[in-house]
């Protein structure tokens, strides 16, 4: 074989290894290059009606003597458990927190030697009392009529009742559910569209749940996610962003 022959076969085997090197290149960018993706966000929004309310109020005596105001706190414990089990309150719904003691004193001021002095006024007792109940439209007609409990010397202070869901966590996976299933239908329209079709999920991240009063204009969103509980009725809401692959 002449050196020229060899030369030129040489040169060949060259082109070949160069041109070979660049398809590799090019098939491995298009295997790990960048790829196509769409990002959608869907919504899931669900009324519902709460099931479990909580009802907190206390009581106060005051007396000079110990003793006999602690003797006045239980006579009063007698006639709320009394007064409870008339309004339909079953025993098991019904706690009767720690009494709390304390002493009560005013601070008398003199005008002319400028000193104030306390002055005890007597020992108080305080008796706080929780129900916790599915029955919430009972619970609701006692809180509008604690005041009752004023005709038999009980001087009763009710806070606002607080409302509760007991099965948030089954709503909680419905809505989930539902707010990918929107995600995706809108990643689907978007994709066709504009002439592709949807591929693998790659992404996935839940928002937080927001549950707050239906038609609320002073209740805003916050990152950690809203809980209410002065509303019997109310609206739980939450996001999923998904990204898919298109193909």
């Amino acid at each position: 074989m002449s050196n020229q022959t060899k030369i030129i076969i040489s040169a060949i085997i060259g082109v070949c290894f160069i041109l070979g090197a660049v398809a590799l290149g090019v098939s491995f960018y298009k295997a790990k290059g960048p790829q196509k993706t769409v990002s959608v966000v869907g919504l899931a929004q669900r009324d519902f009606v709460s099931d479990l309310i909580v009802l907190d109020f206390h009581y106060s005596v005051q007396n000079m003597d110990l003793k006999t105001a602690y003797n006045e706190l239980k006579s009063q414990n007698e006639i709320v458990k009394a007064y409870l089990a008339k309004k339909g309150i079953p025993e098991n719904e019904i706690t009767f927190k720690a009494v709390g003691n304390d002493k009560d004193y005013e601070y008398v001021y003199n005008s002319q030697t400028h000193v104030s002095t306390s002055v005890f006024k007597g020992y108080v007792f305080t008796q706080s009392v929780r129900i916790e109940s599915k029955n919430v439209d009972a619970v609701e007609v006692l809180y509008q009529n604690l005041v009752e409990l004023l005709d038999e010397g009980v001087n009763v202070e009710a806070y606002s009742p607080d409302y509760y869901y007991t099965k948030l966590s089954d709503l909680k996976m419905e809505m989930l559910a539902e707010a990918t299933q929107d995600a995706r239908m809108r990643a689907e329209t978007i994709t066709a569209n504009a002439g592709s079709s949807l591929g693998a999920l790659k992404i996935a991240n839940t928002g937080v749940f927001q549950i707050t009063a239906p038609n609320s204009s002073d209740e805003d969103y916050t990152w950690g996610g809203a809980f209410n509980t002065s509303s019997k009725n109310k609206r739980a809401s939450v996001n999923m962003r998904l990204t898919y692959y298109v193909k």
